[in-house]
């Protein structure tokens, strides 16, 4: 039986107390735990900034690797053992901007690996300049006349590019997120929850109180996430109300299950042929 303390270390903490990663953190523990998932099963990757320091405060497998090059990492690692479950962390920067073509493949493979955006809707690493998703008029250091370009809807792009699993959390809502992790776990096929977190020391607009009052659980309702155009309907809901939930959900065919070889097992299960290798090493 998998516990807590499993996935404990003693690296230090340097997250700004208040941060909304601290409560992604302890619910993506918690999914863990709840679906009896051991520390050496899974891998965490992560790119560049404060959601990418997430997989240090894990004891478990994880990749750390550059700013938006994370899904990358995600693929190959998936397509060279597809029975090791995937989980990649990453901020709406990082994601979004950096790694923005890379977001978009990953949906258009279906990977079957879990997505968690660390959505606080600025940089908070590389002191508090405008993020893809930051609103129109968000005053920053680097924008102090206020953004000028219209926000990124992740959730809306991700289900116009046909991703399969599209869910949205509340960092500040603990075990809701961590029935969202769980769910989007156990998927089959590219999974992305989209994580609202507040930034507590460059973003004062989007606070804890902000998104608590406007947020609302889907799981509450009657909504059933099998529809396309309820969920872009969904999307598009912001200013005075946002849905935390499964926005939607379909079945799908994991990539890794769409290529014929795979069937026979993992690539890392193969023998290793040198001599082979070095022939087709030579004939180039």
């Amino acid at each position: 039986m998998v516990k807590i303390e499993d996935y404990h270390n003693d690296y230090e903490n340097k997250w700004c107390p208040g941060c909304g990663n601290f409560g992604l953190l302890d619910a993506m523990k918690d999914a863990l735990v709840n679906l009896d998932i051991a520390p050496r099963d899974i891998l965490l990757i992560s790119g560049i900034g404060q959601a990418a320091k997430t997989p240090h405060f894990m004891n478990c497998n994880f990749f750390h690797t550059l700013h938006g090059r994370a899904l990358p990492i995600a693929t190959g690692a998936k397509l060279a053992n597809h029975d090791l479950k995937i989980l990649v962390n990453s901020g709406d920067g990082d994601c979004y901007g950096e790694g923005g073509n890379h977001f978009i493949n990953a949906i258009r493979r279906n990977l079957d690996i879990t997505l968690l955006v660390h959505h606080n809707k600025v940089y908070g690493l590389t002191k508090g300049q405008a993020a893809p998703t930051s609103d129109m008029g968000f005053v920053t250091p680097q924008q102090p006349d206020g953004v000028r370009t219209d926000p990124l809807n992740p959730v809306k792009l991700a289900l116009s590019l046909g991703a399969s699993f599209v869910a949205r959390g509340f960092s500040n809502n603990r075990k809701h997120l961590s029935r969202l992790i769980q769910d989007a776990i156990q998927y089959r096929g590219f999974s992305l929850v989209d994580i609202l977190q507040p930034c507590v020391t460059y973003n004062k607009i989007n606070s804890h109180a902000w998104f608590k009052k406007r947020a609302y659980d889907l799981y509450e309702t009657d909504y059933q996430p099998d529809k396309l155009d309820e969920a872009l309907f969904l999307a598009e809901e912001w200013e005075d109300k946002i849905p935390i939930g499964i926005l939607y959900r379909k079945d799908s065919i994991p990539f890794h299950e769409r290529i014929g070889q795979l069937k026979e097992g993992t690539l890392i299960s193969r023998p290793y042929d040198a001599a082979t290798i070095q022939e087709i090493l030579s004939a180039v």
